[in-house]
């Protein structure tokens, strides 16, 4: 049994509402009261594009959702349009857990990046929304502007965060800091400044969506 596995299963074990089993290589069953049971791929992948995402399906074709395990689990666009094509959730251990007490493993998002990416699809000024990995998309406006939006979910950003969000994914337009708890540090602004970019939350997105 893999590292992740064993971890997974751990940690469910110690919800009071789920149990769970192993049932092959990376494939295990989830248990929870009056919900359909989920089977579920723990995967320690640091990246998840679309070849990746095909491939545990059709190693394991009954999966309800694919985990990736790693905090730093990366999900490509594509892999991300192919499992939602398919029906397959996806997304960390805590959207497991959550979707498996929902009841909708098979059509949950990573819970981090979730309501961001309802926002900006649902904002009145948005043509179209292009994922290109899970906190990073290409927004086109009905001006004609294009926005490119890397998202950062830590409390409070630093200089740091905003630089390797950049050199991991390439240019952005905008850092967005999409924990609603919290702001982007002086020195986070003063970074994104330094490289091009604006580091703004949702309040200050909002704007510059409504007038770009």
């Amino acid at each position: 049994m893999n590292w992740q596995v064993k971890y997974a299963l751990a940690n469910i074990a110690e919800q009071p509402s789920l149990t769970a089993e192993h049932v092959e290589g990376e494939l295990i069953r989830i248990v929870a009261q009056d919900q359909p049971d989920v089977l579920a791929v723990i995967s320690a992948a640091h990246e998840i594009d679309a070849a990746t995402a095909a491939s545990y399906r059709e190693t394991y074709p009954r999966i309800d959702f694919l985990c990736g395990y790693r905090k730093s689990c990366v999900w490509h666009g594509e892999a991300i349009e192919y499992l939602e094509g398919v029906r397959v959730g996806w997304g960390s251990s805590g959207t497991l857990i959550s979707a498996a007490l929902d009841g909708n493993a098979n059509m949950a998002s990573h819970k981090t990046y979730l309501f961001s990416d309802r926002l900006l699809r649902q904002h009145g000024r948005v043509q179209e929304v292009s994922r290109e990995y899970d906190r990073v998309h290409r927004v086109a406006l009905r001006s004609g502007t294009v926005l490119r939006i890397g998202m950062i979910a830590d409390y409070e950003p630093t200089a740091d965060a905003v630089r390797s969000l950049w050199d991991d994914f390439g240019p952005v337009d905008v850092v967005w800091n999409i924990n609603p708890n919290g702001s982007p540090s002086p020195e986070a602004i003063e970074a994104g400044n330094a490289l091009g970019c604006e580091v703004m939350k949702w309040e200050e997105l909002r704007e510059r969506l409504r007038t770009a």
